[in-house]
């Protein structure tokens, strides 16, 4: 289904309100203030979303996925992914500057984010990896998207892997924060050492029923709590963060975080349907698509190092460290050396 914008402007009902005011302003009928704050719906009442978007939405596989869109409608496509827990703002620095270079740029809320909906209640509620991917392929192919320039960090760079490695003729090129974050629930059997497994405090915690109800009832202060270790050095402010927390009051959005981490750890199942791509991704195929690798210096997020992940990129291929106390959401930190990265992978 093709997608409809969900713009102030475009509802008709204030469309016409529009029309009447001004023709009743002809008439000498209304004051010129009247039209004018008719004409300017957008600017008066807009949220934040709608300043970076407006939100649009298209049905895509199980999804009605929400998205912003800017640049050109005929420009090549570049896909920005979002992470856990963060959302679109992420990107709404990134995302102008890429328009303005002539792409077509679209940021779609994640299943469980913001306003993207599951289309039935029966629908398992499923974070799995491959699940996920196979949202951003529907996704492209409700849009009619041949192939796409893919870049995202966290759940977002891990999807990007994904199709990347799964579906190589899809992807123009792809910006990876973290690299190769392709793994298996096989992998996450071997326990790693103690000061790695701290790190993960989290992913056990949601392994809970504890977990489960805590996250629930708290989930601002959870996500403040990941921002501020993930990113130690990165001073945002609470108007940014409340922003984004926004999109964590999903009413799936507890559901699909405490699958995704129960599912790494064997303890969730998932569905029948995408086991095949599962046992491909087990196998810990390489990307063979152009792709530029980012790190923050100051990640404090669980991170692989550069090194170990190199030989899985098969085509060309470029690694950048972001100094200037970087940390996990980099697109946000580092709008410009996210955005430079975009442009190059696609030019490699």
């Amino acid at each position: 289904m093709l997608a409809h914008p969900s713009t102030p402007s475009s509802h008709p009902t204030r469309r016409i309100r529009h029309l009447l005011a001004c023709a009743l302003l002809s008439l000498g009928l209304m004051a010129t203030a009247a039209c004018s704050a008719a004409s300017e719906p957008a600017q008066a009442t807009a949220t934040s979303a709608e300043r970076f978007g407006p939100l649009k939405h298209v049905e895509a596989g199980v999804l009605d996925v929400a998205y912003v869109e800017q640049g050109p409608a005929d420009g090549p496509v570049v896909i920005l992914l979002h992470g856990w827990p963060y959302d679109i703002h992420s990107f709404e620095a990134v995302a102008p500057k890429l328009a303005a270079k002539g792409y077509r740029v679209l940021v779609p809320y994640v299943r469980g984010y913001g306003q993207t909906r599951f289309l039935s209640a029966q629908t398992l509620r499923n974070a799995q990896p491959s699940a996920l991917a196979s949202d951003v392929i529907a996704f492209m192919d409700a849009l009619h998207i041949q192939h796409a320039v893919l870049a995202g960090f966290d759940w977002g760079a891990r999807t990007a892997d994904i199709v990347s490695a799964l579906w190589p003729e899809r992807v123009k090129a792809l910006v990876s924060v973290s690299g190769y974050l392709i793994s298996s629930q096989e992998a996450a059997k071997a326990p790693l050492p103690p000061s790695a497994e701290l790190q993960w405090w989290y992913q056990y915690y949601f392994a809970t029923e504890r977990g489960q109800a805590g996250y629930d009832k708290n989930r601002h202060a959870f996500a403040k709590l990941i921002w501020q270790t993930a990113s130690p050095k990165w001073a945002f402010d609470d108007t940014t963060f409340e922003r984004s927390a926004k999109a964590l009051d999903n009413p799936d959005q507890v559901a699909i975080t405490v699958h995704n981490y129960r599912w790494r750890l064997g303890l969730a199942q998932g569905e029948a349907r995408y086991a095949p791509l599962e046992a491909k991704l087990a196998t810990f195929p390489s990307i063979s698509v152009p792709t530029i690798t980012l790190e923050g210096d100051a990640n404090g997020a669980p991170h692989p190092p550069a090194e170990s992940y190199a030989q899985r990129f098969t085509g060309k291929y470029a690694y950048r460290l972001i100094s200037g106390g970087i940390g996990h959401n980099l697109p946000q930190e580092a709008p410009d050396a996210f955005a430079q990265a975009v442009i190059d992978a696609d030019h490699l």
